[in-house]
C-alpha cells in the first residue's frame, strides 16, 4: 500500500489508521500562528462507523488503502440482511441492515450496485446517483397554489419521504437522487 504525507489527506481517502481502516470524511488545512501547520480530518470507522478527529502533519505518513470495488446485483431483503448476487460468480453475500441504513430503503430488484471490499470483507455500498419511484400519497394540489419555491411532502414506494412540487400526484413516478432524497424531476 503506498504511504502519503498527513497534508495530503483529501475527502474520500481511504487510510489505515491505529490498526485499523478509515475514511476521510471532511479534511481542514489548519495553520496556526504559533507552531507547525497540520491537517485536521474528520474520519470514520469502515467496520464499526464510529468517527474520530484527528491532526495529521505533513512529516508524519499514513498508509492509503485501495479498495476492490465489485459489481453485485440486489436480490431480496430480508428483516436483517440484504442479499446481493455477484454476476460474474453468481456468489451471494449478506449485508445486514444496519450496515447500509437508511439508503436501503432505495434498492429495488435486480438493482445493480457498487459494493467496496478491504481483503474479502465488505465495507460500502454504493448505490445509482438517481432512482425512479412511484408516488404512493400525497396532498391534492391546491387551486391558485404557484410551483415557485412551494413543496409538498409525499410518501414513495420503499416508504421514502420526498418534497415534490405541487403538480406531482399520487401514481406518478419521480427520480429522486439517492445521496439526500431530493425530488429532481417527472420519470420519462
Amino acid at each position: 500500500m503506498p504511504k502519503i504525507n498527513g497534508n495530503e489527506i483529501k475527502p474520500g481517502n481511504v487510510i489505515e489508521h491505529e490498526g485499523t481502516v478509515w475514511r476521510a470524511i471532511k479534511t481542514m488545512a489548519v495553520k496556526p500562528g504559533k507552531g507547525g501547520a497540520f491537517n485536521q480530518v474528520e474520519l470514520r470507522n469502515l467496520f464499526n462507523g464510529s468517527k474520530s478527529n484527528t491532526r495529521f502533519r505533513a512529516n508524519e505518513s499514513v498508509e492509503r488503502v485501495r479498495l476492490e470495488q465489485k459489481e453485485f446485483q440486489f436480490l431480496f431483503a430480508d428483516e436483517n440482511a440484504f442479499t446481493f448476487m455477484d454476476t460474474e460468480t453468481y456468489e451471494q453475500i449478506m449485508i445486514e441492515r444496519d450496515f447500509i441504513g437508511d439508503q436501503g430503503a432505495f434498492l429495488q430488484d435486480s438493482m445493480m450496485v457498487q459494493i467496496e471490499f478491504y481483503g474479502e470483507r465488505p465495507i460500502g455500498v454504493a448505490l445509482p446517483d438517481q432512482v425512479t419511484l412511484e408516488i404512493l400519497d400525497t396532498e391534492p394540489v391546491v387551486k391558485g397554489q404557484t410551483a415557485a419555491n412551494s413543496f409538498k411532502p409525499a410518501m414513495c414506494t420503499g416508504d421514502i419521504r420526498v418534497l415534490v412540487p405541487p403538480f406531482v400526484g399520487v401514481g406518478e413516478r419521480i427520480v429522486v437522487q439517492t445521496a439526500d432524497s431530493t425530488y429532481l424531476r417527472r420519470a420519462d
